[in-house]
């Protein structure tokens, strides 16, 4: 059931410094600004930071992975000082507010990441904290606090420790003196470990969050391990399986097939009515149903409207199998608790739009523990959706990218309360900062 409520990012690219939805600072702002909804949806003209914005939950994804230097270092990021904003100051940061449940105390995680000596990225500074029961205003308490590659973490469940490193007087190396040195004896200070961890390079949650006496790291461990950023090609996902079933589709969709097995295996009954009602969604499609080849492989196969032969899952347009991926991925009956995907229309006919987005949402309606994020710079999507549901993606003057909420103009708010389309709003420029009516 964990949801993503904010978040904010700071020197990644052309992001500045951007926040979206609530933070935990913004507990005594008035007017609180509103949590992320379960359906968010970015848009911007090219060049706005829409894939920036993408690639920052990939980066955060694979620094958890494989290690800060790997991350910086992955095709298409080119190392930290490409992925730096370009004459700022200061790490790389992140900070993420999430629940675990519907009803929990918020958890706030920080992440900062900068060059060392020798010019290699590192994790500078990382943090992961809580309100404590019943607490509504203060900081919150820190269940983790690393600096440097040293730092304390608690064992315990409910509690925490009260680390304020915005005290001008704290340091970790100070309270890493009063552990050692045994000059406290409060419950808090006798519960809390030290760490030092060997790599610099990999994150504290990483190690810590497979261990069992770290609850709370390890929640929030397995919260980001089950984002999925689709990258989906569908000439991937027309290949034929080799390998055996799975239970999950992939950020590629190159195991599709494997995934189809899963399901016939496991769930015949159930998958074919699932093959049943993805067909009715997809315009064309009579029937989708399965072949078994004598290697014992399934394959997919499409009946389409006016054909008495059906056509393989090699034979199907990119759109129809886009469509069939991301229903398919709808389907999952554990999914991923935060879907992000990166413009879902490409290749896809624009009556086809509309429908994909109340997909979506009710996919977040029927299972609450599932929240979708995707960018598009397609109306036809965007009229499906609520201005709570849009954020306005602009590049400022500076060149860094800006962000808004469309629900935040009470123009676009009545204008859609008086029934007009949000996308069509945006088509004839009311959402951008300048109506441009450009030809």
């Amino acid at each position: 059931m964990a949801k993503l409520e904010g978040f904010r990012i700071r020197n990644f690219r052309s992001l500045k410094d951007i926040s979206m939805g609530q933070l935990w600072r913004d507990w005594n702002t008035v007017p609180k600004p509103e949590p992320l909804t379960p359906m968010t949806a970015v848009i911007g003209k090219n060049g706005a930071g829409k894939s920036t914005l993408f690639d920052a939950f990939g980066f955060l994804a694979d620094c958890l992975k494989v290690g800060v230097e790997e991350a910086c270092d992955s095709p298409g990021r080119g190392g930290f000082p490409r992925i730096h904003s370009q004459g700022q100051s200061g790490p790389i940061e992140f900070e993420i507010y999430y629940r675990e449940e519907l009803k929990a105390r918020p958890i706030t995680y920080e992440l900062a990441i900068d060059n060392d000596a020798s010019g290699r990225p590192y994790v500078l500074r990382e943090r992961l904290r809580q309100r404590g029961k019943g607490q509504k205003h203060g900081r919150p308490f820190s269940f983790l606090i690393i600096e440097d590659g040293r730092g304390v973490a608690w064992k315990g469940e409910s509690k925490g420790q009260d680390l304020n490193a915005e005290k001008e007087d704290f340091s970790v190396h100070s309270l890493l003196t009063r552990i050692q040195e045994g000059k406290d004896e409060e419950e808090e200070i006798r519960e809390t470990e030290i760490v030092e961890l060997e790599d610099k390079r990999k994150l504290g949650i990483a190690t810590l969050g497979s261990l069992k006496q770290h609850p709370r790291i390890s929640a929030f461990r397995r919260f980001v391990e089950g984002w999925y950023l689709s990258y989906f090609s569908p000439d991937a996902a027309r290949g034929l399986p080799h390998a055996g079933p799975q239970r999950h589709l992939n950020s590629y969709g190159d195991n599709l097939g494997n995934v189809v097995q899963f399901m016939e295996r496991d769930h015949p009954k159930k998958f074919q009515l699932i093959l049943d009602r993805i067909a009715k969604k997809i315009p064309g499609i009579g029937r989708i149903d399965t072949l078994k080849t004598d290697d014992q492989r399934l394959l997919l196969r499409f009946n389409e409207s006016g054909f008495v032969d059906p056509f393989y899952a090699q034979q199907m347009s990119d759109g129809t199998m886009k469509v069939f991926a991301y229903l398919l991925l709808l389907e999952d009956p554990d999914p991923p608790p935060f879907l992000c995907i990166e413009e879902p229309e490409n290749g896809l006919y624009h009556r086809l739009l509309e429908p994909l987005a109340k997909e979506f949402r009710a996919q977040t309606e029927r299972k609450p523990s599932s929240q979708v994020f995707i960018t598009t710079h397609q109306p036809y999507l965007v009229d499906a959706l609520e201005p709570n549901e849009v954020w306005v993606l602009e590049k400022g003057i500076d060149g860094f990218s800006k962000i808004r909420r469309a629900s935040d103009d009470p123009v676009v708010q009545s204008m859609v309360d008086e029934g007009l389309p949000l996308g069509g709003l945006w088509f004839s420029d009311y959402l951008e900062g300048k109506q441009t009516h450009a030809l």
